[in-house]
């Protein structure tokens, strides 16, 4: 079995899918008390450290986790990339100095891990212009790697959800020649919010207020706030109606024929509606849960809007399944000589 650690891990969607793939996950990083309380009452074996990443990234890691250099098959995480310095002008590791995405650079430097997984939205690319992406791109090649990267959209791979990550994977320079990973392959099938609806557990959720569920009992599944009576829409809107743009995210309903527009951290917000196909309310726990291919036997822990921030954070379990299962075939390859 390949080896993994896991950095900035959430929920564990990203982890479950690479275990699903065949990774052992040795160890998971992740401040956040109630997100790591959800790795370790699902998976006991897992050893989930509730830590800053910055306490950890200055320690010799190799004797940390007891890893000779290069012996990690993987490390993986999505670092939130806040703005780098450019006062130097460098665009090297230098710059990435005081972000998160530095301590993962660390991890990298340090244990040159023969592969890893780095994932984010798709708009880092166009982040500052584009700069913030190439400092990113920059720094792995300082790290040791040589990176491809891809846009990959989960309802492409299993998941009732159109929801674009961006896939950035790195083969340390001294396998270069040896390891060769492709990006999955979509599915033909891509399922929607029928296929995923079906006997859903019991679970809490958000609600909307009494005077919103009137509303959206007016919106047709699919509709939005074009689809109801325009006083209707101008009294609920107020200033937004004026606005320019579609504004399609407004009084949005879901329908069962098609996918879940992306699964947000919170479930109410005005701009970026998700009612559910049938009834008006939000996407319950379990729901959200189900749409992101956690397994219902998944359980999150902490208070409700927490639990809503864990599941809209992580990386649907199938797109990591998927991305897993090719990097498990070029690390078998690499193993078996081919």
């Amino acid at each position: 079995m390949f080896s993994s650690i896991e950095l900035f891990a959430g929920a564990g969607g990203l982890a479950l899918g690479l275990e699903r793939a065949g990774f052992e996950v040795l160890n998971l990083i992740e401040i956040d008390h109630d997100a790591s309380l959800t790795l370790k009452n699902n998976r006991p074996k897992w050893n989930v450290i509730n830590d800053d990443i910055a306490n950890i990234s200055r320690e010799n890691l190799c004797e940390y986790f007891k890893l000779k250099i290069g012996e990690l098959d993987l490390i993986s995480g999505g670092a939130p990339c806040q703005a780098f310095s450019y006062a130097g002008k460098r665009l090297g590791f230098e710059d990435a100095r005081g972000t998160l995405f530095y301590h993962y650079a660390l991890f990298l430097k340090k244990l040159q891990p023969k592969i890893f997984l780095f994932e984010n939205v798709r708009g880092l690319l166009s982040h500052d212009h584009g700069r913030t992406n190439k400092i990113i791109l920059k720094v792995f090649g300082e790290c040791n790697y040589i990176v491809k990267q891809k846009i990959l959209n989960a309802w492409d791979y299993g998941n009732a959800q159109k929801r674009e990550r961006l896939i950035t994977i790195g083969i340390n320079k001294n396998f270069q020649d040896k390891i060769k990973i492709n990006f999955p392959e979509p599915h033909k099938y891509k399922p929607v919010l029928r296929d995923i609806l079906n006997d859903v557990p019991e679970s809490p959720g958000a609600e909307y207020s009494k005077g919103k569920r009137e509303i959206f009992k007016l919106v047709p599944p699919g509709g939005n706030w074009r689809d109801i009576p325009d006083d209707v829409a101008k009294n609920y809107m107020k200033s937004c109606y004026n606005m320019s743009g579609g504004r399609t995210g407004i009084l949005r309903r879901m329908s069962l024929n098609e996918p879940s527009l992306a699964v947000l951290t919170s479930p109410s917000q005005k701009q970026t509606e998700r009612c559910h196909p049938i009834y008006e309310r939000p996407f319950n726990i379990r729901e959200s849960a189900r749409i992101q291919s956690f397994p219902d036997e998944w359980e999150f822990f902490g208070s409700i809007s927490s639990q809503y921030k864990q599941i809209g954070n992580a990386v649907p379990v199938n797109l990591a399944f998927e991305i897993g299962k090719e990097i498990i075939k070029g690390l078998e390859n690499f193993k078996c000589g081919t």
